[in-house]
């Protein structure tokens, strides 16, 4: 079994401004798919994948609604569960989590590069507590952005300053951190936060790989891809160069994500 925990798309009338968007702000990145999520599947179909995990973005406050009926629409809890978003400048932040829980949706995601947040910001702390409170898992977009110029809003020390509110799962992407490798090391492994996999292939030294997986531990590691933007394929290919064991591989894969989503093994 694979699940994909960190993947994208968009409504289809969205879905190609928004990738011809995203790519030339990243520097011309490939698309693997067309951004909907019908050419998703037909990519997990591809790289056999059983489960993708959708996250999407409030990118402004007005976006909320919209962007989590979306999320709601495609969350079939069986091919797709998808996560919602809100946004830390929306007055009804906290309402919309209840809208989120209420609708069957696993989780919310945080990009603070399109939020503009840093993510140990005061302002926070009520929204982590809710998200907390309403047992929902959060992703946040850590490290490097490629469409951005630093200073970057989630760097593990901003992450390890929001680590305190939280009394549900945290996942930081991206190893820990686009480009924050040996600083994942350094000050979040060992920690009480997730790390997904997505984004390394091509650019996660495998070095720095092992020394996540040695130190952070499969028990804390999630399969990922960032797909449209990276293929599952991709990062399959990176973590079987890695010494890990069969069981550990099977945390990563599928089984740390089976707990988080609160789903069970058909």
């Amino acid at each position: 079994m694979l699940i994909d925990f960190h993947t994208h798309a968009f409504p289809d009338n969205v879905a190609p401004k928004a990738m011809e968007q995203l790519s030339y702000v990243s520097g011309g990145l490939v698309p693997q798919s067309d951004g909907t999520i019908s050419s998703l599947k037909n990519e997990m179909e591809k790289d056999g994948v059983d489960i993708s995990v959708v996250l999407s973005i409030a990118t402004n406050p007005k976006q909320q609604t919209n962007v989590n009926n979306f999320a709601k629409e495609i969350n079939d809890e069986k091919s797709v569960f998808a996560f919602g978003s809100v946004h830390p400048d929306a007055e009804n932040a906290l309402d919309e989590l209840e809208r989120i829980k209420d609708m069957g949706l696993k989780g919310v995601k945080f990009h603070p590069e399109y939020q503009r947040f840093y993510v140990d910001d005061e302002k926070m702390k009520p929204i982590y507590k809710k998200i907390s409170s309403l047992g929902l898992v959060t992703v946040f977009h850590s490290g490097y952005d490629y469409g951005y110029a630093p200073p970057y809003h989630c760097m593990p020390d901003n992450l390890l300053g929001a680590l305190k509110w939280f009394d549900a799962p945290v996942i930081a992407a991206h190893w820990g951190g686009v480009n924050c490798g040996v600083e994942a090391i350094k000050k979040l492994c060992g920690k009480d936060v997730w790390f997904d996999l997505s984004f390394g292939y091509g650019i996660m030294p495998k070095a720095i790989a092992q020394e996540i997986v040695d130190k952070h531990t499969p028990d804390r590691l999630i399969f990922a891809s960032d797909m449209p933007w990276h293929r599952p394929s991709w990062e399959k290919r990176l973590i079987e160069t890695l010494d890990i064991s069969q069981n550990d591989k099977d945390k990563i894969y599928y089984k740390n994500a089976l707990d988080l989503l609160n789903i069970i093994k058909q």
